[in-house]
């Protein structure tokens, strides 16, 4: 109580602070608090998804695919009729185009949702580009698609190897699916002040100007459904996207229409390690 001041006074002043302590939340505080219960239940979700999906369906896919592997290849025997053999070859091959979807799709719930570890390490741009094409050969391939490195002398980037890879993988697969028979997927790279930027660039179609942004988010391809030659869920840009951002890179797509995509990752350069 301060010196002189009725009693009065005091008990009232006392009364008022302990009403306002006790007052119910505002609507603001009301509409936060549901937001933030929102959020734990979605980031609550995606976990949930994370294990049913990793198990669930992962689990019968490897199944299905190694069972009609072992009939594809007659492992226990000759069969009779050719078509069984035909018919397991088309079993295993949905069988990995859908186990593909999958892990795409669970990979993007970890991005989306922050599960990632990233552990960031001086690389060498153009060793990436060479062992990509070395392990991503026999898929083009089979499309009738050349890929091809342009050498160039460019400093180390500072990237996570798996999550720069992943993301340089996507981007070369998206390239070959929109190649024409006979295309050539050109991979080269180019240093600026602070980055080294890796470009790989197809001979396909190309996408119009208003898709460009619309590509980038998850589910979204160029063109129409009915009309669009190459197969996907269009799950493959964003994962780049948010692989590249994740270790602090950018994803720039420039295109001329009727001219092919390019896709450039700009990796920040590595600097020496004290």
């Amino acid at each position: 109580m301060v010196q002189g001041e009725a009693p009065s006074n005091c008990l009232a002043k006392a009364m008022s602070a302990f009403r306002g302590q006790s007052q119910a939340p505002s609507p603001h505080d009301r509409r936060a608090a549901r937001v933030q219960a929102r959020t734990v239940a979605e980031e609550a979700g995606r976990r949930s998804f994370l294990r049913l999906a990793s198990h669930e369906l992962r689990t019968p896919l490897n199944s299905i695919i190694g069972f009609s592997e072992i009939i594809a290849r007659e492992l226990y025997g000759p069969l009779n009729e050719p078509r069984y053999r035909e018919h397991a070859e088309i079993v295993r091959d949905s069988g990995l185009k859908l186990l593909k979807l999958v892990n795409d799709m669970i990979e993007l719930a970890r991005l989306e949702s922050g599960v990632i570890d990233l552990d960031p390490h001086p690389e060498e741009p153009l060793a990436i580009l060479e062992s990509l094409t070395a392990s991503l050969t026999g898929e083009a391939q089979a499309r009738e698609v050349t890929l091809a490195v342009e050498p160039a002398e460019v400093a180390a980037v500072e990237a996570d190897s798996r999550a720069l890879r992943t993301a340089l993988t996507q981007l070369v697969l998206n390239a070959i699916a929109a190649s024409p028979t006979g295309g050539v997927v050109r991979m080269s790279l180019r240093q600026t002040r602070d980055s080294v930027a890796f470009d790989i660039a197809d001979e396909g179609p190309g996408v119009p100007i208003r898709d460009m942004q619309r590509i980038l988010r998850p589910f979204e391809q160029a063109g129409e459904a009915l009309t669009r030659q190459s197969q996907g869920a269009g799950l493959g840009l964003p994962i780049a996207r948010l692989l590249v951002e994740a270790m602090g890179g950018k994803l720039r797509l420039h295109c001329e229409p009727g001219h092919g995509l390019c896709a450039s990752v700009h990796m920040p350069i590595a600097h020496a390690r004290t």
